[in-house]
């Protein structure tokens, strides 16, 4: 990951020499917004909590695990250290699902609940559909979002490979898709091909950790190269592609995000 972040500084970009107007208000708008809302304040008070809470869980982990914990019994304090992505990586998903406006949002790995959270907060009028694969872990973020009393969060419990196609049949095209489990090469590409018939010409997909492996930086290469994709920016924890028509050549950018 060391290489890869020099790689990814040396190649990313702010405004300055933007030719695309989109990605130039993206820029503009969503991450060099600085402002605040009062929901942030809630949710990193809940993950300070999280950081003091010392129950230990039982985990099945289906993905790639954790570079920093593989055993099946983590305490939740750990889990959200090492698991939640930090305060303005939430805030940048909550920034982005209020600019463009998403109403119908899913989440590929629930985890303690903090990105379902500011996912949830950004919209309260929408919806957010979250599947954990680990029973324990989710019923431990469905206690979290109570007590934030986020009522727009459906989480879902089971394996993505047996979950995610049932999920998707059941619901409309989705706005907004947070993938964020497994961390390996083949589910990953798997699961963006999934969602692909159940999307619109204006959806978001994010991706985490898409310089986390060899293996998911090979993901991200084939992702972004999909015929389907017209734009795609990374912002190294974060790779997220576009959609849109008017976009008449395929663009790729790295833009600075820290």
């Amino acid at each position: 990951m060391i290489r890869e972040y020099i790689n990814y500084r040396l190649k990313a970009m702010g405004r300055h020499g933007m030719h695309s107007p989109f990605v130039y208000e993206f820029i503009e708008k969503v991450i060099r917004d600085k402002s605040t809302h009062p929901s942030f304040e809630a949710i990193e008070a809940m993950r300070k909590q999280m950081y003091q809470n010392q129950i230990s869980l039982q985990v099945e982990d289906f993905g790639a695990g954790s570079h920093k914990n593989n055993s099946n019994q983590r305490k939740v304090c750990d889990i959200a250290r090492h698991a939640g992505r930090k305060a303005h990586w939430g805030q940048l998903l909550f920034k982005m699902v209020r600019h463009f406006q998403s109403k119908h949002i899913l989440e590929l790995g629930t985890s303690m609940g903090l990105g379902s959270s500011y996912l949830s907060a950004a919209n309260p009028n929408g919806k957010v559909v979250s599947i954990e694969g680990s029973p324990e872990i989710a019923q431990q973020a469905m206690k979290h979002f109570k007590q934030m009393q986020l009522e727009n969060i459906e989480c879902r419990v089971g394996n993505f490979d047996t979950i995610l196609e049932k999920v998707l049949e059941e619901s409309q095209p989705f706005d907004f898709i947070f993938i964020d489990g497994n961390h390996r090469h083949e589910p990953t590409v798997r699961y963006f091909k999934q969602c692909l018939s159940h999307i619109h010409e204006n959806t978001v997909i994010v991706f985490d950790d898409i310089h986390w492996s060899p293996g998911m930086a090979k993901a991200w290469e084939e992702i972004k190269s999909a015929t389907e994709v017209t734009l795609s920016l990374d912002l190294f924890y974060f790779g997220i592609v576009f959609f849109r028509k008017e976009f008449l050549h395929k663009h790729d950018f790295v833009l600075r995000y820290s």
